[in-house]
C-alpha cells in the first residue's frame, strides 16, 4: 500500500466515524432487582412491580432494562449477587 492510499483510507475512516457513533442507540437505564427467594415464589409481586413501573412510564426492554438476581433462599449468595449487579 502506498502512502497516498493509506492516507486516503485513514481519512475516509475518520470521516465515517462520527456517523457510526451517532447511529448507536444509547444504553437503557438499568435497574437491578435482588431478592433472597426463588423467582417462582414472587410472580404476583413481580407482576405488580412491573405494573407500577409501567404506570410511571418505564417499560422493561423499552425505556428501562432490568437485571434480576435471585438467591434462591441462600442468603450467603446475596453479597456476590449484589456485587454482580453493581458490576453490570
Amino acid at each position: 500500500m502506498q502512502r497516498r492510499e493509506f492516507i486516503a483510507a485513514v481519512d475516509g475512516a475518520a470521516a465515517a466515524w462520527p456517523l457510526v457513533a451517532q447511529a448507536q442507540e444509547p444504553a437503557l437505564p438499568l435497574l437491578g432487582f435482588l431478592n433472597a427467594a426463588f423467582a417462582q415464589n414472587y410472580t404476583s409481586q413481580l407482576a405488580a412491580f412491573l405494573k407500577g413501573l409501567s404506570e410511571g412510564g418505564f417499560v422493561e426492554g423499552g425505556s428501562v432494562a432490568i437485571e434480576y438476581r435471585w438467591a434462591e433462599d441462600q442468603n450467603s449468595r446475596l453479597p456476590a449477587l449484589a456485587a454482580d449487579l453493581i458490576k453490570r
